[in-house]
């Protein structure tokens, strides 16, 4: 047999067995370990909303709780402006703090700085 063609018997035989080897260790290995952690997620994700809902009605009902005795003893314009207080107070500290206000949402957008701090 020449040589070069034990040499292309040899780089066949390697290739096909490094292939080999590889997709057995995706297929037993790797795979089975991904599709174990999706589902992980995926169960972790449908419990967060449960979770979430509760907490919101329990700070909430806390907060209704400890309005001041002005606001339950029959002063309806001073209760309602505590409630506005409120759902305004909920809105901008509690969204803000997630979403960030107007000027923080323009200085993360990628514009034509590339992200970075706009001239001044």
């Amino acid at each position: 047999m020449p040589a070069w063609e034990l040499v292309a018997t040899q780089v066949l035989v390697t290739v096909g067995t490094v292939s080999l080897v590889l997709w057995s260790f995706w297929k037993w290995v790797v795979r089975p370990y991904l599709d174990r952690k999706v589902a992980e997620l995926v169960a972790a994700a449908q419990e967060i909303e449960p979770a979430v809902t509760r907490g919101v009605r329990k700070g909430v009902s806390e907060t209704l709780r400890d309005l001041p005795e002005s606001a339950l003893d029959g002063a309806v314009k001073e209760s309602t402006r505590q409630v506005r207080k409120f759902g305004a107070g909920l809105f901008e500290n509690g969204l803000s703090s997630f979403l960030g206000n107007a000027s923080d949402v323009k200085r993360k957008s990628p514009g034509v700085h590339g992200g970075s701090k706009p001239p001044e």
